[in-house]
């Protein structure tokens, strides 16, 4: 049977760990909002570079090919998990969306190449039997996501000559609420020839029509390389976004039991307590009438 100061001990422990889970908690819900931040920033300069490609795109008639990328050729997937731990199953459900993803296209298994951006997504996918070529770590605040962004950017142009890759997907969390996610992917390269016809299409705002004065092929390479490096950021902010909701998570479910803990060893401890108090009333009450009966 435990002991009045064991249990102390238990119920103090407990009490510094949800002290703790609680901190963590705070420090997640922090780090959402800078995230957030970071996306919602990227929306006027995302409409600027749209604009920009319009206006390139305005009496283009076609799509530039240099952009486009070869018609065959592997798949790369860059695959955005985290390096650090105590966010559920954040790894696992972006790998696994991943595998789905590669299971329900009609290429094989070996025509796949990886890169990972957190060490605990690369361990996942090489567990799952994939070897990983590159493997980048997270940054530690929404100012480092920038200087990851350029890192990818160069290692990118490098990695579809070395692995004659013809597509790149990006394969990330995006967050749906403060304390869910959901899997997502994004194709990056090539890019989107219908989506830039829908650009085309539109009506533009102003009455004074655009125009430029730099040649139209290097005008539209300079806005394309902007685009990416958007849609990357932009993966980067939102799967480290998720990975603080899944902590979230996971710490709501630590502070549950934590609660439940406690309250059974409280419970415990006050039962233990109330029985030596009741056994010292007992003791009392037999020595008195112990005493009593020796009296003539």
């Amino acid at each position: 049977m435990q002991s009045l100061e064991s249990l102390k001990r238990k119920i103090s422990n407990a009490e510094d760990l949800g002290s703790v889970v609680s901190t963590m908690k705070t420090l997640a819900a922090v780090s959402i909002r800078q995230f957030e931040t970071a996306v919602e920033s990227l929306t006027d300069y995302y409409a600027t570079v749209e604009d920009g490609l319009r206006m390139v795109l305005w009496q283009a008639t076609e799509l530039s090919t240099a952009h486009q990328g070869e018609t065959s050729g592997r798949t790369g997937a860059i695959v955005f998990g985290s390096d650090q731990g105590m966010c559920g199953q954040f790894n696992e459900q972006i790998v696994n969306h991943t595998l789905d993803r590669m299971a329900s296209s009609d290429e094989e298994d070996d025509g796949w190449a990886f890169l990972a951006v957190g060490t605990r997504a690369a361990s996942r996918l090489e567990d799952a039997g994939y070897s990983v070529d590159h493997e980048l770590s997270l940054p530690g605040s929404s100012t480092g996501i920038t200087s990851l962004v350029h890192d990818l950017l160069r290692l990118i142009d490098d990695w579809r000559s070395q692995r004659n890759l013809s597509k790149i997907i990006l394969f990330y969390n995006h967050r749906h609420s403060v304390s869910s996610y959901v899997p997502n992917h994004w194709q990056l390269l090539p890019v989107d020839a219908h989506r830039f016809e829908r650009l085309k299409q539109r009506r533009w705002q102003s009455r004074t029509l655009p125009t430029f004065t730099m040649e139209r092929d290097r005008l539209f390479s300079v806005l394309i390389r902007q685009y990416l490096f958007v849609s990357l950021f932009r993966a980067c902010a939102e799967s480290l976004a998720s990975e603080n909701s899944s902590r979230i998570a996971s710490m709501q479910a630590a502070e549950r039991n934590i609660e439940e803990r406690l309250a059974e060893l409280r419970a415990n401890y006050n039962q233990l307590r109330q029985t030596s108090i009741t056994e010292e009333l007992l003791d009392v009450i037999t020595g008195f009438e112990a005493l009593m009966k020796k009296e003539p």
